[in-house]
C-alpha cells in the first residue's frame, strides 16, 4: 500500500462506550468503524484503531499497549484487508487468534480495482485498470505497496452497501439474540447510503468534466462510481514524498490540462501542492477520504468539497 492512508492521523484508540451484551468489535479505519457503528446502533459500538501517521513505515509500526489490549479483547475484527494495514495482520494473529475476522475486500460481490501507478491518469479513471480482482500478492514501487489491488474500496458506495449486510451477519452469528436489530440497522444503512449516493451525483453534476488533480491516488473507487476523472496524482501513496521527476510531470500535466483544482488531504504536506499549483492558476482544495461523522457524510463531504473548488 502506499503506506497508508490516514495520513498523519495520530496513533490512538478511539473507544466507544462499553455495552455488556454486544460483541466486542475492533475495526481498522474510521469509515469501517462508522459502518459497523451504524449496524450496531442500539446494541453497542465498535472501537477503531487509528492509522499509521504520514511518513511512518507500516512495516516497522508497533501497537501501543492500549491498542494491543483492545485487539486482545476483540470478539470480532472488521478490516478492509492487509493491503491497507499490513502492520495489523501479525498482531491480529498473535493477540486475537480466536476472534472472528471479517475482511471486507473478501466479501462476495465486492468490486475491486487494480492499483494504478501512472503519474497521469489521463481522464480514464473509472474506465481502465479496474474490475474484479484477486486481493493477493504485493509489489513495492516508489513507496507504493498497496499491492495489485487498490484497497480504498470503501469509496464505492455499492461496496459499503454490501458490507453492512456482511457486518450484520457477522454480528448476528456472535450475538443471535440481537440478530434482528443488526439486520434492520443494515437495511436502514443501505437506504441512507443510497440517499447519499444520489446527493453526491447531484452535487458533482455541475462540475462534471472539469479537470482536477489529487495529492495521492486514493479515489479510484469514488471516481469510477461517479464517472469523474482526475488528470494526475502527485503521489502514489502517503508514506513518502514523490520524487522530483514525478512532481515535474504532474506540474506539466496540470498546466497542459488547465486543471481547475488540486486537492490535498488533511495533514498532508502542503508544500507539494503549492509546488505543483505554482503558476498554473489552479485552485487548491481539500478532500478527506476518511472523515465525516458517518459513512454517508464522508461521501457528501467529499462531493461538497470537490464541487466548491471546481465550481465557478
Amino acid at each position: 500500500m502506499a503506506p497508508l492512508i490516514r495520513l498523519a492521523a495520530p496513533l490512538m484508540l478511539i473507544a466507544a462506550p462499553a455495552f455488556a451484551e454486544a460483541p466486542r468489535v475492533v475495526t481498522d479505519i474510521a469509515p469501517v468503524q462508522a459502518l459497523v457503528a451504524r449496524v450496531m446502533a442500539g446494541a453497542g459500538a465498535p472501537e477503531v484503531l487509528a492509522i499509521v501517521p504520514a511518513g511512518a513505515s507500516p512495516h516497522g509500526f508497533s501497537l501501543r499497549p492500549s491498542q494491543a489490549a483492545a485487539i486482545e479483547a476483540a470478539e470480532i475484527v472488521v478490516t478492509i484487508g492487509a493491503g491497507l494495514t499490513p502492520w495489523l495482520d501479525g498482531p491480529l494473529g498473535t493477540l486475537a487468534p480466536e476472534a472472528a475476522r471479517l475482511t471486507l475486500t473478501e466479501v462476495a460481490g465486492v468490486t475491486l480495482h487494480e492499483a494504478r501507478e501512472a503519474v497521469l491518469l489521463g481522464g480514464d479513471a473509472g474506465h481502465e485498470g479496474h474490475g474484479h480482482a484477486e486481493a493477493e500478492g504485493k509489489h513495492d514501487h516508489d513507496g507504493h505497496d498497496h499491492g495489485p489491488v487498490d484497497p480504498h474500496a470503501w469509496l464505492d458506495p455499492l461496496n459499503a452497501a454490501l458490507w453492512v449486510d456482511a457486518i450484520a451477519e457477522a454480528l448476528a452469528a456472535a450475538d443471535p439474540a440481537q440478530a434482528a436489530l443488526y439486520r434492520a440497522n443494515a437495511a436502514e444503512a443501505r437506504a441512507e447510503i443510497a440517499s447519499a449516493e444520489a446527493e453526491v451525483r447531484a452535487l458533482l453534476a455541475p462540475v462534471a468534466g472539469r479537470p482536477y488533480a489529487v495529492f495521492h491516488d486514493a479515489y479510484q473507487y469514488f471516481e469510477a462510481h461517479f464517472a469523474i476523472a482526475p488528470v494526475a496524482a502527485i503521489a502514489l501513496g502517503d508514506a513518502a514524498d514523490p520524487g522530483p521527476q514525478r512532481v515535474a510531470a504532474v506540474r506539466d500535466a496540470v498546466a497542459a490540462a488547465g486543471v481547475r483544482c488540486i486537492f490535498a488531504e488533511p495533514q498532508m504536506n502542503p508544500a507539494l501542492i503549492a509546488t505543483v499549483a505554482e503558476g498554473s492558476g489552479a485552485r487548491t482544495g481539500t478532500i478527506d477520504p476518511l472523515g465525516g461523522a458517518s459513512y454517508p457524510e464522508t461521501l457528501r463531504a467529499m462531493a461538497r468539497d470537490m464541487a466548491a473548488c471546481l465550481g465557478d
